[in-house]
């Protein structure tokens, strides 16, 4: 009799077929290219990820690095035990997992199980209410990420409560089997009520340091406030409406356990800029280097690999994604440490403007010198607009302190009457 077959997941990207996930086992699941994957990209490309170039026989010694990409696509904490739990199948089962929410995930890939009755599935979107999405939002047990059974397709990383829809048309649309969603909402959550509102003026000050330029509202549906994202991984004219992009844990081949750099030491600002500097151009580093100073003005102490990453065009070099989650977190509970150290200064309270310019400096002199100009647009900045009614209301004198403090030479959580 014939054995029990393998799992063989079809992984496409930008709608072709560029190679299989084979295997049941979450150990030993292996990423194998097809032979159509370089009628479209080149021997050698990294589209797919700059730690696994596409060749026809893959490094033996290099599958941790390519299981580690495709587990990234999943998301942590809970949105992962809830995920597992619509799907029936442990948290550890990455195959499983990614066979049943691969359809949409972040970046522009693609991965189904072929042999699943109704594959290749015909991607399709249904008109969804306020009152039902803010009941969505209230239930991410029951509905993951706005997952509805069974023919909801996402997965989306990170660990803050959040759903995913389309706009189609000017009207909300549920995605189901694989129709590209466009923008990510986040409700406000009952632990942290003013984290969407913090958020939203973290975003708006990246956008006027050119960070950014997605759109970011907050928008009530059915009495539930909630920060609306763009999704920057969208494009019309990209082949299946998506653009390709990777997390730093997915580029470096980290995995999501040492996404901060005292867990392990694996993580740091200096390889996320090395790996910019040989795969992307000039102006990313300089707009790294941007993000790196608006962490510590805004007192975000959570911009960890997970957290920066990395586009592939569809037909451009690659290039930094635009920044996201920029959320001022030094009034909530936290130990007050950097996810990733400045100058080895992991304290956010003990980072001077010296420290930026010399961590600035030793990745290149010339960038030591966007220290100051930065911190005085930031500043600029927070004179002239206010954060949302409904956002802690310290913030925008934390972020002027903060910013002040820098400029001023002093470390950013010096205060007068410390001490």
């Amino acid at each position: 009799m014939p054995g029990p077959t393998m799992r063989e997941l079809a992984v496409e990207l930008y709608g072709q077929l560029v190679g299989h996930l084979l295997g049941d086992d979450w150990r030993r699941f292996e990423f194998r290219a097809a032979a159509d994957a370089f009628e479209r990209f080149e021997l050698g490309s990294t589209v797919l990820s700059e730690a696994i170039p596409l060749v026809p026989t893959a490094n033996r010694a290099h599958s941790a690095r390519r299981r580690n990409f495709f587990a990234e696509l999943l998301p942590e904490g809970d949105l992962l035990t809830d995920l597992a739990t619509q799907a029936r199948l442990p948290e550890y089962d990455v195959p499983g997992l990614l066979a049943r929410f691969g359809r949409d995930v972040a970046g522009a890939l693609q991965i189904y199980d072929p042999a699943q009755p109704g594959e290749p599935r015909e991607p399709r979107s249904m008109p969804v209410t306020e009152r039902e999405i803010a009941r969505m939002l209230r239930d991410p047990i029951g509905q993951p990420l706005g997952n509805l059974a069974p023919a909801g397709k996402t997965s989306l990383n990170g660990v803050q409560p959040k759903a995913v829809l389309a706009q189609v048309d000017g009207e909300w649309h549920r995605v189901l089997d694989g129709y590209p969603s466009t923008h990510i909402l986040k409700p406000r959550p009952d632990r942290y009520p003013t984290m969407i509102f913090d958020e939203e003026y973290g975003l708006r000050i990246g956008r006027r340091l050119g960070l950014l330029d997605y759109g970011v509202t907050v928008t009530e549906f059915a009495g539930l406030d909630t920060l609306v994202i763009e999704r920057y991984d969208r494009a019309e004219d990209s082949p299946t409406g998506r653009v390709h992009q990777e997390d730093f844990c997915q580029a470096l081949a980290i995995p999501r356990t040492q996404k901060y750099q005292e867990q392990g030491g694996a993580a740091s600002l200096a390889r996320v800029q090395r790996l910019l500097a040989t795969t992307a151009d000039a102006a990313s580093v300089a707009r790294l280097a941007r993000l790196m100073m608006l962490a510590v003005a805004l007192g975000d102490v959570d911009l960890h690999l997970k957290n920066l990453a990395l586009l592939h065009p569809y037909r451009s070099a690659a290039t930094l994604a635009p920044a996201y989650d920029l959320v001022p977190l030094m009034h909530q509970p936290n130990d007050g440490r950097l996810a990733l150290a400045v100058n080895g200064v992991y304290r956010h309270a003990d980072v001077t403007l010296d420290d930026l310019e010399r961590e600035l400096g030793s990745w290149s002199p010339r960038l030591s010198e966007l220290a100051r100009p930065t911190l005085e647009r930031i500043e600029q900045f927070v004179e002239e607009e206010v954060p949302h009614p409904e956002a802690y209301p310290a913030l925008r004198d934390d972020v002027a302190r903060f910013t002040r403090n820098l400029l001023d030479g002093r470390p950013a959580g010096w205060a007068r009457n410390a001490g």
